[in-house]
């Protein structure tokens, strides 16, 4: 599968149309608590892809009690991917059948609606300032946060000698540091979330989340390297797809199959 330059025209216009919706501050009240009181559900989204079709993926939500971090609901299944993976654009590829998912859950089970979605990807850290978490934030209007595993390089940040060094410095659980562009904008954060892991977080805001929130709620969400509500995604829907490799399609728009719960092969850019 390959974008035309036609089709990359109209999606960067419909980034630069839904970039107008981000909100990059706090917009809760739990949000605004040094100890998140009033927040009990934190939701995570992961896509998983069968090795060598790129047409297949285990698309997955979990939402997780906080503070126990306990997983409180569960929906994975099989989708059609049929936008091309082009990098920049992944949210067109994804996103549809992740804002499916958080529909079936508020119509199925509203009481476990998320407060806030932890996102596999990035945010405001991105080439055009609206990765998959603010995508995705703006379209189901939820508070997003963007946790990313590699740095994308954008606005003159890159993963240079200087890079590794302040990488290097972080030396306990919680340490972080701001990416700031060329441009003066900061945007994220580098997270060292585990005290066993040196491989740091790359935080950004997505939509209704200040990126100092967004840095202490990833914190308080680490059991390990990756949040756990992330992480209970990544752990299904791998899961899913060694047990059913075979697993029905479920195509975005149709009547779907019964809840199951799946990822990404590799780590493709926002």
């Amino acid at each position: 599968m390959a974008a035309s330059p036609a089709q990359r025209r109209r999606w960067e216009r419909e980034q630069a149309r839904l970039r107008a919706s981000v909100v990059e501050e706090d917009t809760e009240e739990w949000q605004k608590d040094p100890r998140f009181t009033g927040l009990e559900r934190v939701g995570g989204v992961d896509l998983s892809y069968i090795k060598g079709d790129e047409s297949r993926a285990c698309a997955s939500l979990v939402v997780l009690s906080y503070p126990a971090l306990e997983v409180l609901y569960q929906d994975c299944r099989m989708v059609a991917v049929s936008a091309p993976y082009v990098a920049g654009f992944l949210a067109f590829r994804e996103v549809p059948v992740l804002v499916e998912a958080v529909q079936r859950l508020q119509q199925e089970e509203p009481q476990l609606q998320p407060q806030v979605l932890l996102v596999d990807g990035n945010g405001l850290l991105h080439p055009r300032g609206f990765g998959t978490a603010c995508h995705l934030g703006v379209l189901t209007d939820l508070p997003c946060v963007g946790v990313a595993k590699n740095l994308l390089q954008v606005d003159g940040v890159v993963r240079d000698e200087l890079h590794r060094e302040q990488v290097r410095s972080l030396q306990s659980s919680g340490e972080a540091f701001p990416l700031t562009g060329a441009s003066g904008k900061v945007l994220g954060m580098v997270l060292r979330s585990y005290n066993n892991s040196s491989k740091p977080l790359y935080v950004s805001v997505g939509h209704r989340v200040s990126l100092d929130t967004a840095v202490r709620l990833v914190r308080a969400c680490c059991r390990f390297r990756v949040p756990e509500p992330i992480r209970q995604a990544d752990i299904r829907s791998r899961e899913y797809l060694r047990k059913l490799p075979c697993a029905p399609l479920e195509v975005p728009g149709a009547v779907p199959a019964s809840p199951e719960s799946s990822k990404k092969e590799a780590e493709p850019e926002d």
